[in-house]
């Protein structure tokens, strides 16, 4: 009997160092994206199947609307249980879902593509909305500049295992597009697993958010009367209102160069997989180097530099590899340098604001302003030949990564002026978010 309770004090111990919590989120982190990356080239292929690109802004609208129904029944299911508890019950529903769209996509129509299409979407932003909203409540300040890159790492392998297993399923077995969906079904049972074992090792014992939610309206109310906060949805949500010009002009070239299902399927399947490989590389070789050295502003002004430079040469020199570059620059950095850059930005804040204004930016402002890109798209491409809709957009896909440059400094100045405020009250990371809440 006491051998048991040293065992257990030891595990306890365990479970609090940083790297051991690093190591767990990194492999929780690693089978979200994969199970996601194994969907995306699937549920692309199967939208152009059925649809065109020019369809492409209407889907994402309705997607911008299922998150608004969804999410105070999302924000109820958070305030009745626990967190591990929410997690559990959307992954056993993802899962069935999918065994359910793989029945019906052996024979699709319209409307049951669009539907998948959506659930991918759905099934993305709930994950790792998810994932990183327990990592911010693991580490503190100095503890995330340490272990966040190890944590987005396990994201980025995951996109690379992904998006290489279903490409090599498609390319060397005689499976086909929408089966897919049951391996990533099987993925998210591991998942599960993962989680449940989380559960029992204690490491959900050392969230201090636990259901401390406060209503769904007092999370916005928190969000809008706090301009720190609104500078970084602004940040954010600059972003997404390029990412749908971006991911329409990309595939619109996809949707010329690839005709054929299945090589559409592999095609986008080696697509994210360089992608990926891209994002770690920058992961393991830039980000650390530039948060330590560059810091967080320049570790968010990267991406929208980058971005205005591939959007002028894709301007100039049209096509797959181009198109293929622009998109990377976008959702390459995102996932990787931008998104370690940016949760830095939330440490300051305390957890239950954290955990209630990120659902409000990363679920419903990240999609309304993909409402805003498809309306755009639609604004623009309405009337017009598609090479002067895609010079306009490559314009506006410009002229939003200046402005966004111009929001990123003035961010930056507020995050430095928290920090000198929590240094003049005294040290430690508490003392940032007490400035910050006066």
């Amino acid at each position: 009997m006491p051998e048991n309770k040293q065992t257990r004090h030891l595990l306890a111990q365990i479970a609090t160092r940083p790297v051991f919590r690093a190591a767990v989120l990194f492999a929780n982190f690693f089978l979200i994206i994969t199970a996601l990356y194994h969907l995306k080239p699937a549920s692309r292929s199967l939208i152009l199947e059925s649809h065109t690109t020019i369809d492409l802004p209407y889907i994402w609208i309705g997607s911008a609307a299922l998150i608004l129904l969804g999410m105070p029944f999302y924000q109820k299911l958070l305030r009745r249980y626990k967190r591990q508890t929410v997690v559990a019950m959307t992954l056993t529903a993802f899962t069935a879902l999918l065994v359910i769209f793989w029945m019906l996509l052996r024979d699709p129509g319209d409307f049951t593509t669009i539907a998948f299409y959506l659930l991918v979407d759905i099934i993305g932003v709930t994950l790792v909305e998810q994932a990183w909203s327990l990592t911010n409540s693991l580490f503190e300040t100095d503890e995330a500049k340490s272990w966040y890159g190890l944590v987005g790492t396990g994201g980025l392998l995951g996109g690379v295992a992904g998006s290489a297993i279903s490409g090599a399923v498609i390319r060397f077995t005689s499976l086909q597009t929408p089966d897919l969906l049951l391996i990533t079904a099987f993925i998210l049972i591991l998942l599960l697993a993962l989680n449940i074992w989380m559960h029992f090792q204690g490491i959900y014992d050392h969230d201090s958010h636990h259901k401390s939610v406060v209503p769904f309206k007092h999370g916005l109310r928190a969000l809008l009367h706090n301009r720190y906060l609104i500078l970084i949805a602004g940040g954010l949500l600059i972003a997404q209102l390029v990412s749908p010009l971006v991911e329409y002009q990309f595939m619109g070239v996809v949707e010329q160069t690839y005709t054929e299902r299945e090589a559409r399927t592999a095609a986008l399947s080696l697509f994210f997989t360089v992608l990926s490989g891209f994002s770690i590389g920058v992961n393991l070789l830039l980000t650390p180097l530039i948060l330590k050295f560059g810091g967080v502003l320049s570790g968010l002004l990267v991406q929208p530099l980058l971005m205005s430079v591939s959007v002028i040469i894709f301007s100039q020199v049209p096509g797959y590899l181009t198109a293929s570059a622009m998109k990377i620059s976008d959702r390459g950095l995102s996932y990787s340098l931008t998104r370690a850059s940016r949760e830095l930005l939330y440490i300051p804040i305390p957890s239950e604001v954290i955990f209630e204004s990120k659902a409000w930016i990363d679920m419903f402002g990240y999609r309304l302003f993909k409402v805003f890109g498809a309306g755009l798209i639609l604004l623009v491409a309405s009337g017009q030949s598609v090479h002067a809709s895609a010079t306009q957009l490559n314009l506006a896909i410009l002229l939003a990564c200046l402005g966004w440059i111009g929001l990123l400094m003035f961010l930056y100045r507020q995050y430095r002026s928290i920090q000198l405020r929590g240094l003049r009250r005294g040290p430690g990371p508490s003392a940032a978010k007490r400035a910050l809440q006066q």
